[in-house]
């Protein structure tokens, strides 16, 4: 029963924590005269994506990372499914001009660049395909640029930025957004860990494979953070946290927390991994072409979206 409750707190613990998240994020952009959209591109993405981080970070330093490519492209394609098609569900996501443009292709090229990595040491005549300290160095280059232009947008933006619509609700003080933001982090990262835990015991007791486990309770697990913050966002009417997120945190996992991982220890890539980053590609486009037809993602591509992903979770778990 014990594992029940802790899974039940975690639930709650994650659901209040991206509450205050999502509250102090979006005082923090309105106090700073920025768009929501480049909060939810950096301090949003990167703070939901920690778990990963963390995972995938500590992996490394004891050179037992062969699962984070795994770990990091599944949580995309759950980010990317799930939590944008759920938050779509809910109420339809618009999207900024901007992320059509800019950092939505960015995310589908990344992929890209990660599956050619891999790829050339396989067409190259090495006996497996793996991600390289080199190439590691060179997604944290990419990361750099990435945040390099995402804050000289958010400098131009807040100079060009004449008038904030009003809402009647009066802002917070800086002190108070940072406490909410620290709060709620709490919360996500708590949450997260004793629903993984909780849920990780749950289904080991009912005799399901570690690899399983590892390839749909820690790669959504470390995910719940993204769906609890875009979810609340898109209730909240703050569409553009709830589409920055997603796609910041693709682009965090992918170029920061792989990076990081294979600088600090080369990072195996399995077969089924690679099939994994061709669907993620896959549905990335259909997700683009959705987002770029009207610059939203309306409840019906939401439903699809989500259907995506139950089909691939049947698949991996067959396979």
């Amino acid at each position: 029963m014990l594992k029940y409750l802790l899974l039940a707190v975690g639930f709650v613990l994650l659901v209040k924590g991206a509450d205050y998240f999502v509250e102090g994020s979006s005082n923090i952009a309105k106090l700073l005269k920025v768009p929501s959209i480049i909060i939810g591109l950096t301090i949003v993405a990167m703070g939901t994506s920690l778990p990963e981080a963390s995972v995938s970070i500590n992996a490394a330093l004891t050179g037992a990372n062969e699962l984070a490519v795994s770990n990091v492209i599944g949580s995309n394609i759950f980010n990317l499914l799930v939590v944008a098609g759920l938050s779509a569900v809910m109420t339809p996501i618009a999207v900024k001009r901007s992320v059509i443009r800019r950092e939505f292709p960015y995310s589908i090229l990344i992929t890209i660049v990660l599956l050619v990595m891999c790829l050339d040491k396989v067409l190259f005549g090495q006996a497996a395909a793996f991600v390289s300290r080199y190439d590691g160095m060179v997604l944290l280059v990419l990361f750099a640029v990435f945040l390099a232009y995402t804050l000289k947008d958010a400098l131009k933006a807040r100079k060009e930025f004449q008038d904030f619509p009003e809402d009647h609700k009066p802002l917070k003080s800086p002190a108070v957004s940072i406490v909410y933001i620290i709060a709620g982090m709490l919360g996500i990262v708590i949450g997260g860990n004793l629903v993984v835990n909780a849920a990780t015991q749950i289904a080991t007791a009912f005799g399901l494979s570690q690899t399983l486990i590892g390839l749909t309770i820690v790669a959504i697990g470390t995910s719940l953070p993204e769906l609890a913050t875009s979810v609340v966002a898109a209730r909240k009417g703050e569409s553009d946290i709830a589409m920055g997120n997603v796609v910041g945190s693709n682009i965090f996992n992918i170029l920061l927390v792989l990076g990081a991982s294979s600088a600090i220890h080369p990072v195996m890539v399995s077969q089924e991994s690679l099939y994994d980053m061709v669907f993620l590609i896959v549905v990335s486009i259909m997700s683009y072409f959705f987002v770029a037809s009207n610059r939203k993602v309306n409840r019906m591509e939401g439903v699809i979206m989500v259907a995506c992903y139950a089909g691939y979770m049947i698949y991996i778990i067959l396979r």
